[in-house]
C-alpha cells in the first residue's frame, strides 16, 4: 500500500522530463530576472507597485503561458490565455491609479504602463521567446529609468505650490 501511494504521488510529478523542466526554469528566470529589473527602479522610486510585484507579474505571466504551451495547447487556447492576461493586469495597474479631485492630477499612470509592459515581458518568456522578452525589458527599464534621470516625465514640483490634498482611488 506505501508503495502505491508514493507511486501516485510520485505520477502527479510527472508532467516535466528533464529538458522540459529546464526550459521552463529558464523562461521563469528570465521573466524573474527583467521584473526584477524593471521593479527595482519602481521600487528606488517609492512607487506603490515595486520590486516584488513586478518579479511576481512578470514570473505569473510567463507561467500562464509556457505551462499551457508545454501541455500541449493549441496556438488558439494560448491566445485565449494571453488575452485574460492583458485584461487581467490592466485591472492590477488601475489599482495604481490616483486621482486628485481637488487639482484635477492623475498620478500612477507610468506604475500601471510598467507592470502591464511588465507582464508583455513574462508573456514573451513564457513563449520561449527569451530574446524578445530581453528587448522588450530593456526598453521598459531605459524608459523608466534613463528617460527618468533625464528629466522626461512627470514635471517638478512647484515648490510654491500649496500643499497637494490627499489622492482618492479612480
Amino acid at each position: 500500500m506505501g508503495s502505491d501511494v508514493f507511486q501516485a504521488v510520485a505520477g502527479e510529478f510527472s508532467d516535466l522530463s528533464a529538458p522540459q523542466a529546464a526550459a521552463l526554469a529558464s523562461r521563469l528566470l528570465v521573466a524573474g530576472l527583467l521584473g526584477a529589473l524593471l521593479g527595482w527602479e519602481r521600487e528606488k522610486r517609492g512607487k506603490a507597485a515595486g520590486l516584488r510585484t513586478h518579479i511576481l507579474v512578470a514570473v505569473g505571466s510567463a507561467a500562464f503561458v509556457a505551462i499551457p504551451q508545454q501541455a500541449g495547447y493549441e496556438p488558439n487556447g494560448i491566445s485565449r490565455v494571453i488575452q485574460g492576461l492583458v485584461a487581467g493586469i490592466g485591472f492590477l495597474g488601475a489599482g495604481c491609479i490616483m486621482k486628485s479631485e481637488a487639482e484635477h492630477q492623475v498620478t500612477g499612470l507610468t506604475t500601471a504602463a510598467g507592470v502591464w509592459l511588465t507582464a508583455a515581458v513574462g508573456v514573451a518568456a513564457g513563449a520561449g521567446r527569451e530574446a524578445s522578452a530581453v528587448l522588450v525589458g530593456l526598453f521598459g527599464w531605459f524608459t523608466l529609468s534613463v528617460l527618468g534621470r533625464w528629466g522626461f516625465g512627470a514635471p517638478a514640483a512647484d515648490p510654491n505650490a500649496p500643499a497637494r490634498r490627499p489622492m482618492t482611488r479612480v
